[in-house]
């Protein structure tokens, strides 16, 4: 009798954890607070499942159908591994239901699955969950863009995905970026954060409003994604911090050779030419990229850059913070540090359900702090992988692997 109870009620647990991770994938709910409160959450996301399998059309209505259904939509596979620069590749992932819930600004939760990872030197070659960008989506294919910077660890594992390889896709998870239309954006992108801040742009665009956008980079051979850039601006000033600089392919776009704050001032004093649109007509200004670069447009801004900014605009920076869960407000690593500038009050937020946070709030020693936490482990990680991957070829590696779900 208790093995059968006990047997219940692992039953009971497992089912509820599925059904979480499904409203969590569609993005039908959303959690403040713990893994429990998550669980009984679930008790009002199953209806909300229930309801929208009664929608399904009569002809999926059986088990078989419904299953291709839910497979074909749900299922996140590897399209394509593009490589775009020495240190980046472009993941590109079937993953339609995923791709239809995908707004800009939203990023996901990526891992390959152990069970059939590759194996070798008796290391299984499973990734940790890792918070990639969402660059693009084509929502007739179903296909996911993400870009992935390879650091060491479980980031350079992305490169030995394969075509058809099954992945685990959580999300979009995180808030769309807020676009208004009629305004004049400044987006300041630096390396990795461009790949959010194009779909940001061309949102932008979309609604009528003209932007002006800082690309920066460490050193030349790091950009990537030049066409899209484009598209996504009226007037791009590209920064690189390796000389000559980059030469502009359009006549109204600018080129810098230095730090993407002096290239602002630079281009606010007319030292790159006539500007296209004046720094201090826009009225909101988005930063992404590394803690150290959006700091320091955090504090340019009642600085060095303070006579060329708009006295009003708004500006806020997208808050790369430690994440695990990923999904809203559960597990806690992601808390992000707020102080007040002038009350010196502090608060906490979940940069995972809300990336896109207030310049002036954000405590970056805070962050900086957090993000170099694990700087050890990762370290270890990045040899330890290193060394395995050594003298293996791709095909050798991924000829290890398991023979699939």
């Amino acid at each position: 009798m208790i093995l059968e109870l006990c047997k219940f009620f692992a039953q009971l647990l497992y089912l509820g954890l599925r059904v979480l991770m499904l409203c969590a994938q569609l993005s039908i709910i959303r959690n403040a607070g713990n893994v429990v409160k998550a669980m009984a959450s679930a008790t009002r996301g199953y209806r909300v499942i229930t309801r929208s399998l009664e929608a399904v059309p009569p002809a999926a209505t059986s088990e078989s159908a419904l299953a291709k259904v839910l497979d074909h939509d749900l299922r996140a596979t590897v399209h394509d591994v593009r490589r775009l620069t020495p240190t980046i590749i472009e993941l590109i992932l079937h993953a339609p239901a995923a791709a239809r819930a995908f707004r800009p600004g939203q990023f996901f939760r990526l891992q390959n699955y152990e069970a059939i990872a590759p194996k070798v030197k008796d290391t299984r070659l499973a990734t940790e969950g890792l918070a990639l960008t969402g660059a693009s989506v084509d929502r007739e294919k179903g296909l996911v863009s993400t870009i992935v910077l390879e650091m060491g660890g479980s980031s350079n594992l992305c490169a030995l995905f394969q075509r058809g390889d099954p992945v685990v896709l959580m999300g979009p998870s995180g808030t769309p970026t807020e676009i208004a239309s009629g305004r004049t954006y400044v987006l300041a992108g630096g390396g990795l954060g461009n790949a959010v801040l194009f779909s940001i742009g061309q949102a932008a665009k979309a609604e009528g409003s003209k932007v002006l956008y800082f690309a920066a980079y460490k050193r030349l051979q790091d950009r990537f994604k030049v066409e899209q850039i484009e598209r996504a601006a009226d007037t791009v000033v590209w920064c690189s911090e390796e000389p000559p600089g980059f030469a502009p392919g359009r006549p109204q776009d600018r080129a810098f050779a230095g730090n993407i704050v002096d290239a602002m001032q630079a281009y606010a004093k007319g030292l790159l030419g006539a500007p296209p649109i004046k720094l201090n007509e826009a009225e909101r200004l988005i930063a992404i990229g590394s803690d150290a670069m959006m700091a320091a447009i955090a504090r340019a801004r009642s600085g060095l850059l303070r006579p060329y900014l708009h006295p009003r605009h708004e500006a806020v920076a997208s808050i790369n913070s430690p994440m695990q869960c990923m999904m809203k407000e559960i597990c806690g690593q992601c808390l992000q540090l707020h102080r007040d500038p002038f009350t010196q009050e502090e608060t906490t937020v979940f940069s995972c359900a809300g990336q896109d946070q207030r310049l002036d709030l954000v405590d970056f020693a805070t962050l900086r702090g957090r993000l170099r936490q694990n700087a050890v482990q990762e370290r270890l990680t990045k040899h330890w992988i290193d060394f395995v991957l050594s003298g293996e070829t791709a095909a050798e590696v991924t000829g290890t692997a398991g023979s699939g779900l």
